[in-house]
């Protein structure tokens, strides 16, 4: 039993939900979100309560059960409020600019970097750092994911590394 999924969920006042054929739409004051969901677990809409309830009970109902339950806060939570992640850019002579409609660093390479921005989200790039900001929860965290704790890392990241062979 998923206590996740078992708890209803609110959805709020400026937010509408409409849910076709297994395809959950919510619109906001920050955009409009939509996905997909398996027909395993059903989803009720009740007014400005969205509910859960698997329809058999099998290991991976459970699962998607509160899975499901998550995916549908975090569109709740995208629409209404968005979802923000910063970077921060560590390193002597790299630099990052947005134009257009893509990112460009400079890494220590012969050439910049070009990375295509996703629609749906805006970067916003000063000095150092880089600022993500977008409704889908999933898009802000893929697209902003460090490489390895070397030149980018988030902004309330602490990189812990290895002290290094000593030479005796």
């Amino acid at each position: 039993m998923s206590r996740i999924g078992k708890k209803g969920i609110l959805i709020g006042d400026k937010i509408e939900a409409q849910l076709n054929a297994g395809r959950l739409s919510i619109k906001g004051p920050k955009g409009t979100l939509e996905r997909d969901f398996r027909s395993d677990i059903s989803i009720t809409i009740d007014g400005k309560n969205i509910s859960l309830s698997p329809i058999k009970e099998t290991n991976q109902t459970r699962a998607l059960w509160g899975t499901y339950a998550s995916h549908i806060k975090n569109m709740l939570k995208g629409v209404n409020e968005g979802f923000e992640k910063k970077l921060i850019l560590e390193g002597v002579g790299y630099k990052s600019q947005v134009t257009g409609d893509k990112l460009v660093l400079a890494l220590g390479f012969s050439h910049p970097v070009e990375v295509p921005i996703p629609a749906g989200l805006s970067v916003k790039a000063e000095k150092n750092a880089l600022t993500i900001v977008g409704v889908d929860k999933e898009l802000v965290g893929s697209f902003s994911e460090p490489y390895k704790g070397k030149g980018f890392r988030y902004h309330d990241e602490v990189v812990r590394r290895k002290q290094g062979k000593k030479s005796v």
